[in-house]
């Protein structure tokens, strides 16, 4: 059972006898049904009447309704109205446009438009690159979706994204100071997703692509990193597997254990599983076995598109076949990204001893943490109440902050390790409970930048060497 969170916090207006214990009756209706009480505020106070508001985190929709119930049935007490929180922080939507200059006065007007800005305008056009420097192009990311694989929520289109696009947006500038701005692109037509983007690159210096579905996603990303001169980043998958890579180093430290040395169970190989696996090929892991919906992922198997194909002819060298349930056997880690419930205790008890146990399916895991932890050396989770929690915020922020100070073309693989070293190296001693830092972390974003922009510079560097 889901257990009560800020994803479902309501305050509730209440109208209530004004008694000694009406505060201790409302908080004990209120917990007897399982919410938790964040905040009492009186809002009116008469002799005989009190009026206030409750604020409650919730576990759902249903058990809202439980907890205005539950406060009703107090005697003299009626509830007046419940607001939802969260769409509350969402009502004209989290984010707006600031202005960097003042225009006070109508020479403030004449640089910052016309006539003064014909002169910029034709500076650019002699020299294009130009416009990293002077426009909105070098500090500006698009974040960039269909809808079709929204969350956890999946294909609910373009209009649906986009409060969770314009929450990308309001991360990439609380974390590392760049401004995004979501693209929600009604069409899930590879080559129309395509063609927009290429069409509206010019005003901006990186594309993040996000909740765009496999097998799409792949053939977009990879078309747009051969037709723009920006980084195109897939968060969904390079973003999730940077964050793995960098909390399964730590986690590798804790156990005592070499990449080398370990067998690795990845399960689900959609966008992040594909990106994960590819990562941890460039860690030369000793044995990677991919599973999906049908089984273990090898060469023999009937009925698979290109990307399993590829996955399969640089994984599972011990040939291996069968379940979810088999590949574990033995394996010194698992890594989910796909599913919820998928195995318990059984499976649990067949892995090696200081097992490593990341299972990334949000809202619910494919184990129970809980029971995880009880046969598991280090357990991580998607989610924000267990320890180790794989947050995608740890990445993008500061990898993009870093192709932006560098002006990068492109993105490589060495810049995605460099970042998950940074983000490892963050965590200085850890342990069981901790290898991974806080998304609130402000050393994070900065590590990340000056790894990416370290990488770029190499990359740059080896680029004008080979040239020459």
């Amino acid at each position: 059972m889901s257990i009560p969170g800020p994803g479902y916090a309501i305050t509730a207006r209440v109208d209530a006898p004004a008694r000694p214990s009406t505060a201790g009756d409302l908080t004990a209706a209120v917990g007897h049904v399982g919410g938790v009480v964040t905040a009492f505020d009186v809002v009116e106070a008469r002799t005989e009447h009190l009026v206030v508001d409750i604020s409650v985190d919730a576990r759902n929709t249903e058990h809202v309704e439980e907890i205005k119930v539950a406060i009703e049935a107090l005697d003299g007490f009626s509830v007046r109205k419940v607001s939802d929180r969260t769409f509350l922080l969402h009502l004209g939507g989290k984010i707006e446009v600031h202005s960097k200059v003042n225009l006070r006065t109508r020479d403030d007007l004449s640089r910052a438009y016309t006539p003064g800005v014909a002169r910029v305008s034709m500076a650019i056009a002699e020299n294009p690159s130009d416009a990293r420097r002077l426009t909105i192009k070098r500090n500006t990311v698009a974040v960039v979706t269909d809808g079709s694989a929204v969350l956890g929520l999946g294909n609910i289109g373009a209009a649906a994204a986009m409060p969770v696009m314009e929450g990308k947006a309001a991360l990439f500038k609380q974390f590392a100071g760049v401004d995004a701005w979501p693209v929600c692109l009604d069409t899930q037509d590879t080559e129309e997703i395509i063609r927009t983007v290429q069409l509206i690159a010019p005003g901006y210096g990186g594309v993040n692509l996000e909740d765009i579905a496999a097998p799409r996603c792949f053939e977009i990303e990879r078309r747009l990193r051969e037709l723009l001169d920006i980084p195109v980043f897939h968060d969904d998958q390079h973003g999730t597997a940077v964050v793995v890579l960098g909390a399964l180093r730590n986690a590798l430290r804790v156990v005592g254990k070499k990449f080398s040395d370990v067998r690795v169970v990845v399960c689900g190989v959609g966008a992040a599983g594909s990106a994960i696996i590819r990562l941890l090929g460039s860690e030369e892991t000793a044995d990677v076995v991919a599973v999906d919906v049908d089984g273990i992922v090898h060469p023999g198997r009937d009925g698979m598109d290109d990307n399993l194909r590829a996955i399969a002819a640089k994984t599972n060298p011990g040939g291996r076949t069968g379940t979810l349930a088999d590949a574990l056997v033995g394996a010194d880690v698992f890594i989910g990204v796909s599913a919820p419930n998928l195995f318990g205790a059984d499976e649990l008890a067949t892995m090696k001893d200081d097992a490593i146990v990341f299972a990334l399916a949000n809202p619910d895991p494919e184990v129970d943490p809980t029971l995880a932890m009880q046969h598991a050396a280090v357990v991580a989770t998607g989610r924000s109440d267990y320890p180790n929690q794989i947050n995608n915020v740890l990445a993008f922020p500061g990898v993009f902050r870093g192709l932006l100070d560098a002006q990068a073309h492109d993105i490589t693989d060495e810049m995605l390790l460099a970042a998950a070293e940074a983000i490892a190296n963050v965590v200085a001693e850890p342990n069981p409970s901790f290898i991974v830092p806080s998304v609130f972390d402000h050393n994070v974003a900065p590590a990340v930048a000056e790894a990416v922009r370290t990488a770029a510079g190499k990359q740059a560097r080896t680029g004008e060497v080979a040239a020459g």
